[in-house]
C-alpha cells in the first residue's frame, strides 16, 4: 500500500504565502478536516518544549491549526503528558507552567492546555493491543477519552529513538509516566569512565538516585536505575551512552505499539502534521536547543504516520548538512545525517509501525 503524503515547503515567491496560510491549506489538501466531525473533542497532540528549549513549534503556528479545527467543527484542546524524568514538565502545575512561559495561551493559540494524563501522571487507561511486547498499554485518559486527535510534531533527531517524529510524539507522548516506564525498560545507560568529568549533573537529575559520583566519576546503580534517560540529556560531555540489553529496536518497537493502543477505535480519526524546521540533535526534552543539522524544509501531513515519519526522514537524509552543527562539515563515514547525530538505527521503529499495521512506509509525495 502506497500512502499520500502532502508537503508545503518554506520560503515564500509572494507576500500571501506565510506559514499561517500554508498550514490551513495543507490541513485541508491532506484531509486532515475529514478526521473531526461537528463537536468532535479533538486533542492536538504537542510537544510544549522543555524549560529553556526554544526550538519547540511556536505556538503562532499552532494556532493555524486550532484554527483549522474549529473550522472543521471541532473543539480542540493542545495536550501532552507529564515526563518520566524531573524537570519542567514532570507534573500539571510546573507542565501547564512551562507551556505558558513558552506562549501557549489561550489568547495566543485560542485553545485551552489539558495535561492529558492528569495531575501526577496516574489518569490512565489500558487498552488491549495484544502485540510483541504488550498485551495492553497505559495511556493517558485524555487521548483515550478524545473522539479525534491531530498530531502535531516537530521532527528532529532523537538520541534514543533516532528520530523524533509522529510516532515518538503519539507514542511516548502519550504513554502515562507508568507507561513511559514500561517503554524505557530495556534502556540501561553506561558511563565511558575515560570521558566522564565528575560534574554530578546526571546524579543531580536522576529521578531514581541511581548515580553516584566516586573518585571523580559517575557510577550507576543498574538495580535503581528504570531506563527513564535524563541522564542522557543532562550529559554535557556525552560520557553517558546507551547499552541496549535486548535490541536497539526494542523502545522504537514499544512506542509503536503504543501509538496502535492510540489509534485503537479511533480509524479514520487521527491526522498528523509534522514540521521539519530546526532540526536538532536531541529532542525538545533537553533543557536548551542545539544548531540544528539541516536547514529548515517544509511542513508535511498525512493520515499515516509511518509513511509522515519515513518521508520527513528521507528529507532530512537528502539535505546538505550544516556546517556548523553537531554533525559537522561532513556526515560521519557510512551513516546519513540523522544517524551521524546520535549514531542511532532510526528505521527500526518504522518497518515494525509496517509489520503491525500501523501504516506503510512507501508513500507519494505531494507538494503544494
Amino acid at each position: 500500500m502506497t500512502s499520500k503524503v502532502y508537503f508545503i515547503p518554506f520560503g515564500a515567491s509572494k507576500g500571501s504565502e506565510n506559514n499561517g496560510r500554508k498550514i490551513t491549506a495543507l490541513f485541508e489538501k491532506a484531509g486532515l478536516a475529514d478526521c473531526i466531525s461537528k463537536g468532535d473533542l479533538v486533542a492536538i497532540k504537542m510537544h510544549f518544549g522543555e524549560s529553556g528549549n526554544t526550538t519547540f513549534v511556536s505556538p503562532v503556528l499552532v494556532r493555524s491549526i486550532v484554527d483549522s479545527v474549529k473550522k472543521a467543527g471541532g473543539s480542540p484542546f493542545l495536550t501532552d503528558t507529564n515526563t518520566l524524568y524531573y524537570g519542567s514538565r514532570s507534573n500539571a502545575v510546573d507542565h501547564l507552567n512551562t507551556a505558558y512561559a513558552h506562549g501557549f495561551l489561550p489568547s495566543v493559540v485560542d485553545a485551552p492546555v489539558v495535561i492529558a494524563d492528569g495531575l501526577t501522571g496516574k489518569n490512565d487507561m489500558e487498552v488491549e493491543v495484544n502485540l510483541k511486547h504488550f498485551d495492553r498499554v497505559k495511556l493517558a485518559s485524555a487521548a483515550v477519552q478524545a473522539d479525534a486527535i491531530i498530531v502535531a510534531s516537530h521532527f528532529k533527531c532523537h538520541m534514543v529513538g533516532g528520530i523524533g517524529g509522529a510516532i515518538k510524539n503519539m507514542g511516548m507522548g502519550f504513554g502515562t509516566r507508568a507507561g513511559k516506564q514500561q517503554m524505557h525498560s530495556d534502556m540501561k545507560p553506561q558511563v565511558d569512565l575515560e570521558m566522564c568529568i565528575g560534574c554530578g549533573n546526571c546524579a543531580k537529575w536522576c529521578p531514581q538516585s541511581a548515580i553516584t559520583i566516586t573518585d571523580g566519576k559517575a557510577h550507576i546503580d543498574e538495580e535503581k536505575c528504570y531506563g527513564c534517560g535524563e541522564c542522557l540529556i543532562t550529559c554535557t560531555p556525552r560520557a553517558i551512552k546507551i547499552r541496549w540489553d535486548s535490541s536497539a529496536s526494542s523502545l522504537q518497537e514499544k512506542m509503536v505499539e503504543y501509538c496502535m493502543g492510540v489509534v485503537k477505535g479511533k480509524e479514520g480519526k487521527v491526522g498528523y502534521i509534522t514540521f521539519v524546521m530546526n532540526v536538532t540533535p536531541h529532542c525538545d526534552c533537553a533543557g536548551w536547543s542545539d544548531t540544528p543539522i539541516v536547514s529548515d524544509i517544509g511542513i508535511l501531513a498525512s493520515k499515516d504516520p509511518v509513511a509522515l515519519d519515513q518521508a520527513c526522514a528521507d528529507m532530512v537524509v537528502a539535505a546538505e548538512p550544516n556546517t556548523h552543527s553537531k554533525i559537522g562539515p561532513g556526515v560521519k563515514k557510512g551513516l546519513d545525517n540523522i544517524r551521524a547525530a546520535n549514531d542511532i538505527d532510526w528505521s527500526f521503529q518504522l518497518a515494525y509501525g509496517e509489520e503491525v499495521g500501523l501504516g506503510s512506509r512507501k508513500y507519494e509525495m505531494i507538494t503544494i
